[in-house]
Parts: C-alpha cells; sequence; structure tokens
C-alpha cells in the first residue's frame, strides 16, 4: 500500500477542508493586505492590539541592537539572557506565582509540563474541547488519558473517583479557544481537592484579557491560589512571541530538570524578551484597553443577535458565529472577503462535527466603525440582493 498521500489530500479538499496560508503583505493588526488589498482583520489574537505598538516596537528594535536577534543556545548552555530572567520575574508577579519558565511557544509549554509532571500509570483528564496542544501532551506522556463533556464538572468528578492512579492531573483551557467560554474552574477545583488531583490551566485567550489588570482567568474566577500549574501564552493578548508555565519553586525547579520542550531547545531571542516586558506592563496598566474591547464586545454581540445569527455563549473578545455546515461556513467567510473583511471559516477537525463556524476576534485595535462594517456586511451576507 506504501503512503498515499495524494487520496488523503483529495479526501479532505473533497470534505471542503483542505487549509492553505494566505501570505499577509502587512503586519497583522487593525487591518492587513492581502493578494494586494486592504482588509479589515477580524482574525487576529492580539486582543489589546499590542503587536504594533510603537513602545513595544521600540523595546523589541534596541534590544536586538543590544542583544542580537538569536539567543545562541538553550536556557541550560548559555542562551538565557538577563531579559529572560527579567521577564520570567516580572511573569511570576503578575500571576502571583512564585517562579515563571519561558518556552518558545504555548505548544512546547503543555508538551513539556504535561510531560513532565504525569507518566505511565498516572491518569490526566482533560476537558473535551481543549487545545490540540493539550490533548498531544497528554497522549505523549504515557498516562491514561480521559476526556469529560465540555464544563461539567459533575462528569470530572465521577471520572477522578473511579480512576486508580496514583497521580492524577486534570488540564483545561480556560478561554476557550474556539467558542469563547470560560472555564468553571471552581467547581473544577472542588472535584480536584476531593480526588487529591491538581489543576493545569492553560489561559492563552485569557490573559491580558480578563481580570482588572488583565491577570487572566484565575484571578477573574477568584481561583488563581488553589491552582498549582499556570500556563500563559504571549503571542496573544501581549503581542510579541513564546509562552511561560509559573508555579511554586518545585514545580518550575522540576520543569527545568525534566521539560524537554525547555532543556533541548534554543531559547526565544532576548529581543522578544525585552520587548514582552514592555507589552506586559502595559496590559497591566493600561485598563483603557480592556475597557474598549468590552465595549466592542458588547456591541459585535447585540449587533449578530439582531441579524439573526447564532451567537455562543462567549464574554471574550473570540466571538464564534456557528453555522453548521462547512460548506456554508466558507461561503461566508468568502463573502465578507468581498467585501473587504477577512474572517476565517473553522472546520472539523478543529472544532466537532457539524458546528463549522466563522471565528470573530475583536481587539482594541479596533474602532466601533470597524465593527459596524462588520455587521452590515454580515447582513449583506445574509441577504444577498
Amino acid at each position: 500500500m506504501g503512503f498515499d498521500l495524494k487520496a488523503r489530500l483529495d479526501e479532505r479538499r473533497a470534505r471542503q477542508r483542505y487549509r492553505r496560508p494566505q501570505v499577509m503583505d502587512a503586519p497583522s493588526g487593525r487591518t492587513t493586505r492581502v493578494d494586494g488589498r486592504e482588509v479589515l482583520n477580524f482574525c487576529s489574537n492580539d486582543y489589546l492590539g499590542l503587536a504594533n505598538d510603537a513602545q513595544v516596537i521600540a523595546a523589541f528594535r534596541d534590544a536586538a541592537l543590544r542583544w542580537g536577534v538569536g539567543s545562541g543556545a538553550s536556557h541550560l548552555v548559555c542562551g538565557h539572557q538577563r531579559p529572560h530572567q527579567d521577564l520570567e520575574e516580572a511573569l511570576a508577579d503578575y500571576t502571583g506565582r512564585q517562579r515563571a519558565l519561558l518556552f518558545s511557544t504555548g505548544y512546547m509549554a503543555n508538551l513539556g509540563a504535561l510531560t513532565a509532571l504525569v507518566g505511565p500509570g498516572d491518569a490526566v483528564f482533560q476537558d473535551r474541547l481543549n487545545h490540540a496542544s493539550l490533548l498531544d501532551a497528554g497522549q505523549l506522556s504515557g498516562a491514561r488519558s480521559r476526556r469529560f463533556a465540555h464544563n461539567d464538572a459533575e462528569a470530572l468528578a465521577g471520572q477522578l473517583a473511579r480512576s486508580p492512579a496514583p497521580r492524577k492531573l486534570v488540564v483545561t483551557d480556560g478561554v476557550f479557544s474556539m467558542d469563547g467560554d470560560q472555564a468553571p474552574l471552581a467547581d473544577y477545583l472542588h472535584a480536584c481537592e476531593a480526588e487529591d488531583a491538581w489543576l493545569m490551566v492553560d489561559d492563552a485567550h485569557g490573559l491580558g484579557v480578563l481580570d482588572g489588570e488583565g491577570r487572566g482567568t484565575l484571578f477573574a474566577q477568584g481561583v488563581n491560589d488553589r491552582v498549582p500549574v499556570y500556563m500563559g501564552t504571549l503571542g496573544k493578548a501581549l503581542g510579541t512571541a513564546g509562552a511561560f508555565v509559573a508555579g511554586s519553586e518545585a514545580l518550575i525547579e522540576t520543569l527545568t530538570q525534566f521539560a524537554r520542550t525547555y532543556v533541548y531547545t534554543t531559547a526565544m531571542p532576548a529581543a522578544v524578551a525585552a520587548a514582552t516586558l514592555v507589552s506586559l506592563e502595559k496590559a497591566r496598566r493600561e485598563g483603557w484597553r480592556r475597557d474598549k474591547l468590552g465595549a466592542l464586545i458588547a456591541r459585535f454581540r447585540r449587533g449578530a443577535a439582531a441579524l439573526g445569527y447564532e451567537l455562543m455563549a462567549s464574554d471574550t473578545p473570540i466571538q464564534p458565529i456557528r453555522v453548521g455546515g462547512d460548506g456554508e461556513a466558507l461561503a461566508l467567510s468568502r463573502a465578507l472577503a468581498e467585501r473587504g473583511l477577512r474572517v476565517t471559516a473553522i472546520r472539523p477537525p478543529t472544532v466537532p462535527e457539524g458546528q463549522a463556524r466563522l471565528r470573530v476576534t475583536l481587539s482594541a485595535a479596533h474602532e466601533e466603525a470597524d465593527v459596524d462594517v462588520l455587521l452590515n456586511a454580515l447582513e449583506a451576507a445574509k441577504c444577498p440582493s
């Protein structure tokens, strides 16, 4: 039989699930440029509009001149430079933890943390809608992986009670990347504490956005001091790149020694760390960004609901419009593109079968008029002339 790659690709094309990257000829901000045309961008995860902030860019430029454009080695060899250390300390303070540890990507942070904490004989319990990196990490850890119904604390409690594993790790997104809703962390903690399990939260889409200072889902829900393992990314609301895990001294030392995706990879450029120090401070003190974002979210939800679109239960910048069929989602995305808007159609396997959607993401870089343009385009697409 061999590797029949063409048949596999043809099958994906036939199901209208074939995906290609489109080349952007401008920074990813409020607008971008595609095929020579400027478009309003409602796809970016740059929730606070910091990716193109002048002060963040200046910090990156100045640090590149001082530290170079590459770290030269892994953190444990000679790649851990002063900006890395300063950022780890700032992230630990921001998240209310003893320490934090930098990783090159969120995917690597999740792989490193799970495979360092659990292994064969242990058990990992995951929300059914967790990010792919968490699901992959659970499988690669060698622990027994169990998945429970989305945001269902009772289902989790039952699975925990039935598991004989000596170590039990519960893993969840804080804000779910394709639905935009939040995990019920207090209920999960109650289930974990009853069974001597640990909870790990991937807060990629909550950090910077939720809580008065942008400290994320755990602070917003009042449970930060009860969650042992916290993962956050730097490439979304903070506008740069990379990720970190924060927790106790013992946790971070464990990851330093045993997280293979930390030990065996080159450290992020120091310039990225230096730029993130600036964006982190801006995220913390510039509350107007979250206020503006909240107003834009409310405006969009009111308008889309009035047009009869099916929204999901989200008060975050992730505002999915559920369409259902893959073809219908692609058609709606194309209709918006014709009107100068970039909103990507999300199809299985990224989302469950029959739940294709347009994933609208809002940013503090947007203006009210931008949201109105999107709503007008959605109205025209719904009722073509």
